[in-house]
């Protein structure tokens, strides 16, 4: 097929390129790619080579996101390509977000859309590796998903630009935005090769002025990415700037590629992270990779009732009323859309 058009790039004298799709802003000569590696000058116009190139796809629980103050018990086709703007030295999926060579299989937007529909989905989630990096064809997909009655999410790290926000913000229903080491700077350079963490939290803002749902987690690696003081400076930032009932998850860590002699966060250092975000005003704080414990339940903020239990992605008791509040004691509870109980809770694959 032929190579699809950048967006978001600018032309500049002795056909060099200015992407300005990520928080890099690559400059990119003739012939040459962006860190990202999927995006490359040709003759003076920026291209992506990944565009429908999907290197996964599969029906999702929304849970997996994770989202769960957006309709809950949801499925969403997910899909992803290769290539990251991150290097991230514990990727859990680092054979495909550091993938050199440009695989895939062919699966236009029309046909992602289609698949959705036929597996009973009702949105669809670009994730797995970064979205920012196969944006054409996240933006694309996403239009013709809205014009078909489906949601559009995003898993991201969070490196757009504002002006990337702004050009998918209306047909981008939510987002999961991904920290790790609670946002340290010094943390994002050494472990993921990220010179600056300001766009993420510029991006963040675009977000909220969009009207974009965002739920923001946090990766606690042990020893080198666990402060405390880091989770309640990026807790007090999100409820000083997102709101006080922005969902916070506490992901626990586990080894994976470059970074596998580093153990599995500790449950007790989980719960004092979550007892510190509850400390600094959030009231919605989750735990996640950890099925099973009483912090990935959802609990009323007024009263302390739990609404919804958790095990894993699955939702196995729902207590919030038609309306979204709770029986106890009439509070609102913030949730985007409706409880699907006819969601899955397993997932599979389509490629």
């Amino acid at each position: 097929m032929p190579l699809r058009e950048a967006m978001l790039y600018e032309r500049l004298p002795g056909n060099r390129v200015r992407c300005n799709l990520c928080g890099r802003r690559c400059l990119i000569p003739e012939g040459g790619y962006g860190f990202c590696r999927v995006r490359k000058n040709q003759s003076g116009k920026l291209y992506s080579l990944n565009y429908a190139k999907a290197c996964a796809a599969h029906a999702d629980p929304i849970g997996k996101k994770p989202l769960v103050h957006f309709h809950p018990g949801a499925l969403v086709m997910s899909i992803a390509t290769v290539g990251c703007n991150f290097r991230c030295r514990f990727c859990d999926n680092w054979s495909i977000s550091q993938e050199t060579d440009i695989r895939g299989t062919y699966f236009p937007p029309e046909t992602v859309v289609k698949a959705a529909r036929e597996h009973e989905c009702q949105g669809i989630s670009y994730t797995y590796t970064e979205p920012t990096v196969f944006f054409e064809y996240a933006y694309d997909t996403a239009v013709l998903a809205h014009k078909q009655g489906l949601f559009n999410t995003f898993v991201t790290n969070g490196y757009m630009t504002p002006e990337a926000v702004r050009t998918i913000a209306p047909y981008l229903d939510a987002a999961t935005v991904d920290f790790k080491g609670g946002g340290d700077p010094e943390f994002y350079k050494r472990f993921s090769s990220v010179p600056s963490v300001n766009p993420i939290y510029e991006s963040l803002k675009e977000m909220k002025r969009q009207n974009i749902h965002v739920e923001v987690t946090n990766l606690i690696v042990p020893k080198i990415g666990d402060s405390m003081d880091g989770i309640v400076e990026l807790a007090t930032w999100i409820r000083e700037n997102l709101g006080a009932d922005t969902p916070f998850h506490l992901l626990r860590f586990h080894p994976d590629y470059k970074l596998n002699n580093i153990s599995s966060t500790e449950i007790r250092t989980l719960e004092e992270a979550y007892e510190a975000a509850t400390e600094s005003g959030l009231n919605y704080v989750y735990l996640g990779n950890v099925p099973g414990h009483r912090y990935e339940n959802t609990y009323c903020p007024e009263c302390g009732e739990r609404l919804i239990e958790r095990y894993g992605f699955s939702i196995v008791k729902w207590r919030l009323t038609e309306d979204m509040k709770c029986p106890s004691c009439g509070k609102k509870i913030p949730i985007v859309g409706k409880f699907h109980k006819e969601g899955f809770s397993f997932p599979y694959s389509l490629l």
